[in-house]
């Protein structure tokens, strides 16, 4: 087990007074290649000229009686709104890149980039290209207002749903507007409350914060080997961190488990010695965490480096492969300590053809990302099967108007192509709600997350449990939200 690794670490850990400083150095280099795969990915109009080429392709199907279909049937018989032409259905992106999560963002971007690319290639959907229209959010609540205003414009320059709105407040701030516009959006936030309470047009990919904070809990009692270890609970406030952390005690309470640190929402300022003097002087056995990665990599490694030997978990984003390039202090500390909690399965752990496909078309596209960026492409890349299952439901239901898509994806059932559970979202939250979560080991020695994903180098993760629902969860009556801000 990890935690036994300690005791020929430990004199590592003590030198790691830089470990923030690494972790923030090693997140600027992955952003600053995320932004140039960003770059890559929408450097060239693709889309330009494409409705000419599919209104032909459209009108020779036509004279011989040709399917409806991808590339193919008449397009006059689909009814539309706005945010759609004779040849182009526009989808927004409502995303952060440049801000806190831009690392992040920019590559789930452009993974939908890339996917829809190969779409379009393949004669888009129902005759129409997909046109991915995407604003910068910089993770700012009022900047993602005013853009979410022009993608929600009623002419040909909206758009028909969005495929990507980065941050649950910045969602929360556009859930009703999105009901009062027939707008859909796929959030890249997994607060519990979307399927629960505010979320009517807002669809959640994968579990929630909730569901993983409990199954973290569960995973980490199991990985301890101790009968009732002791919990350590540390998070960032709203609904990120404090929905994490409801899960989490909602499974140590069901367990029987002692909080001996209770840092709900206490995860903010740039002074995190308080966190780490408290942790060490508790000496829990496991801590759950929900926060930054470079906060989460400052916090870890202080506590490692001041003698904690508690294994951890956190929810997604916590983990960013780029604190453990090469050269970094807190490497070490992630191997022997860390087990990274993730939604989808990680960059090539399955065989499944999904998991093929997308490596092979991704590195055909984007052969110089890095393996740093590779898990949040299948991000990207779910996100996309999503968005085309729903606009191709709309275009067989012959009703491609934003109504029309709302009503599409409340009637689909997923295959995501074993990258991530299946999933609807036409029922009872309790009942369709995903509930499962993946949990993986750092293999530090195999990791090469610098390298281009080209390179047959590795994201250093090894799967030790996929789909992963605990007791607590599977027995959770999922009705509301674990966490309700009370402003």
């Amino acid at each position: 087990m990890k935690r036994m690794r300690w005791l020929a670490l430990i004199a590592i850990f003590s030198l790691m007074a830089v470990a923030c400083s690494a972790a923030e150095e090693a997140a600027e280099t992955a952003t600053d290649a995320a932004e140039e795969v960003v770059d890559d990915a929408t450097g060239g109009d693709d889309d330009d000229g494409g409705g000419e080429e599919a209104e032909e392709e459209e009108a020779e199907a036509e004279d011989a009686g040709g399917d409806e279909g991808d590339g193919g049937g008449d397009v006059a018989e689909v009814a539309t709104d706005f945010g759609v032409t004779d040849d182009t259905i526009r989808v927004g992106l409502n995303a952060d890149l440049t801000g806190p999560f831009a690392t992040l963002t920019s590559v789930i971007v452009s993974a939908q980039e890339v996917y829809f690319d190969r779409v379009n290639e393949n004669g888009g959907i129902g005759g129409r290209m997909v046109e991915l229209v995407t604003e910068d959010t910089a993770y700012d609540v009022p900047t993602h207002i005013d853009n979410y205003a022009a993608f929600a414009e009623e002419s040909e320059e909206g758009v028909v749903m969005l495929s990507q709105s980065t941050g649950s407040p910045q969602t929360t701030a556009i859930a009703d507007a999105l009901v009062e516009d027939d707008l859909i959006a796929v959030p890249l936030s997994w607060y519990s409350g979307w399927a629960t309470d505010i979320g009517t047009n807002v669809f959640e990919l994968y579990t929630n914060y909730c569901f993983e904070g409990m199954n973290g809990i569960e995973f980490l009692v199991q990985q301890s080997g101790i009968d009732a270890p002791t919990v350590a609970i540390v998070t960032n406030p709203g609904e990120y961190g404090q929905d994490s952390a409801a899960g989490a005690r909602i499974a140590a309470e069901a367990l029987g488990l002692d909080i001996v640190v209770d840092l709900e929402g206490g995860v903010a300022g740039e002074d995190f010695a308080p966190i780490i003097s408290e942790l060490v002087q508790a000496q829990p056995d496991i801590v759950w965490i929900a926060s930054s990665p470079a906060i989460t990599a400052e916090i870890l490694g202080g506590s490692v480096a001041s003698g904690l030997t508690a294994i951890w978990s956190g929810a997604v984003p916590t983990y960013n492969p780029a604190v453990i390039a090469d050269g970094s202090p807190v490497a070490p500390a992630y191997d022997a300590f860390f087990f990274p909690s993730g939604y989808t399965s990680a960059w090539g752990s399955t065989n499944e053809p999904g998991m093929l496909d997308m490596i092979e078309t991704i590195s055909a596209a984007q052969p110089n990302a890095t393996f740093s960026q590779a898990d949040s492409f299948v991000i990207g890349w779910t996100e996309a099967i999503f968005t085309e299952a729903v606009l191709e439901q709309a275009v067989a239901n012959g009703d491609l108007t934003r109504a029309g898509v709302v009503a599409a994806a409340n009637e689909v059932t997923v295959d995501f192509q074993g990258l991530a559970p299946d999933q609807t979202w036409d029922g009872d939250p309790n009942d369709t709600a995903v509930r499962a979560n993946f949990f993986y080991d750092i293999d530090l020695a195999s990791a090469t997350v610098g390298d281009a994903i080209t390179s047959g180098g590795s994201t250093g993760l090894v799967e030790l449990e996929a789909n992963f629902i605990g007791d607590v969860a599977a027995g959770h009556e999922f009705n509301e939200p674990c966490f309700v801000s009370a402003g």
